[in-house]
């Protein structure tokens, strides 16, 4: 027999449930996505930058690939790595790093911003790209690390920092720079090594 409190705790794990799985961000068909890519030059990143729409077929088709892309299903965090892939595998780009915004993301950061106004971006060659829920005296540094930190190709001696329009340039491998207070809203891309690999 089913008390009250056993039939309550049960929604409320299958509430709980229904919540993890919207909040995973999963790519669905037809879903418009924003995708940017980096590490390329910049003359291609404009053919490629742009708003692109999930196929019915669950595919997505980038410019220059003769085949499309597995894109439902998954995070688009996964996705980006399996466009970054596909692109290495064509032997058209070495080391493209692409960033994905989903609809979902951009409604989620606006309610997000009704509620807290208390995220930052981290971009570039991070390991997770895309939104940081940010927290009270967080560093710049702590940001980039909630992203996974640098990637294998990441300078972290040239790190771009854009708040409130203005733009900026910070070396984290400074200790010194290392306990510079992030703001919600800033943006912080993480830029490529050059080839003396810095």
């Amino acid at each position: 027999m089913m008390t009250k409190n056993n039939f309550l705790a049960k929604v409320l794990l299958l509430l709980i449930g229904f919540s993890l799985s919207v909040s995973a961000g999963y790519v669905n068909k037809g879903e418009k996505l924003t995708i940017t890519i980096k590490g390329v030059p910049t003359s291609e990143q404009q053919a490629i930058n742009g708003e692109y729409v999930v196929g019915d077929s669950g595919l997505l088709y980038m410019p220059m690939l003769t085949k499309g892309v597995s894109a439902s299903g998954g995070s688009s965090s996964s996705l980006a790595r399996r466009i970054e892939k596909a692109y290495r595998d064509a032997e058209i780009y070495n080391n493209p790093r692409i960033t994905i915004i989903t609809a979902r993301d951009v409604i989620k950061g606006i309610n997000d911003q009704k509620q807290s106004n208390r995220f930052i971006t981290v971009a570039g060659h991070v390991k997770r790209p895309g939104p940081v829920q940010f927290t009270d005296g967080m560093t710049i540094y702590a940001a980039v690390a909630a992203a996974g930190d640098a990637s294998t190709f990441g300078a972290m001696n040239r790190v771009e920092l854009l708040r409130s329009g203005r733009k900026s340039r910070l070396d984290l491998k400074q200790t010194n720079n290392r306990t510079l207070k992030a703001k919600p809203g800033d943006v912080i891309t993480v830029p490529q090594k050059n080839a003396f690999g810095r």
